[in-house]
């Protein structure tokens, strides 16, 4: 990374899909784009841990995130958020209910947030300085 990258880190709540994390994420997104298929999608959903060892070349730290739908560390491993929506499509779920598990706010309050025109910009705006 860069240092202007660098600093991408940190901003609170936010993951910038860098190159880095665009290189880190080749595998993990390779697999979320493997689901667009009907037939992987169900191969998936029988065993999940089978398919993702078959059939990925993603570290174990990816696979686990995978497996325990953990979004927010999918991004951090590289997942990028459009590829990481065919995992959620495959489970059922809407974008909107995908994202709002990203901030821990229950669905109806995150989209009243989103409808309200998002976080506010004031308050925390750098993790290293806690401002």
């Amino acid at each position: 990374m860069t240092s202007y990258t660098v600093e991408f880190d940190d901003i609170p709540g936010t993951r910038v899909f860098t190159a880095s994390r665009a290189k880190s994420g080749y595998a993990l997104n390779q697999f979320c784009m493997s689901l667009m298929k009907e037939a992987n999608r169900e191969r998936f959903k029988a065993d999940e841990r089978a398919y993702l060892d078959e059939t990925t070349r993603m570290s174990q730290e990816q696979k686990q995130a995978v497996l325990d739908r953990d979004y927010n560390k999918m991004i951090d491993l590289g997942g990028q958020i459009y590829f990481l929506a065919k995992i959620f499509a495959t489970d059922g779920l809407s974008y909107l209910q995908a994202v709002s598990t990203m901030t821990g706010m229950p669905v109806e309050e995150y989209q009243q947030m989103m409808i309200s025109g998002g976080r506010s910009p004031e308050g925390w705006r750098s993790i290293k300085d806690g401002d």
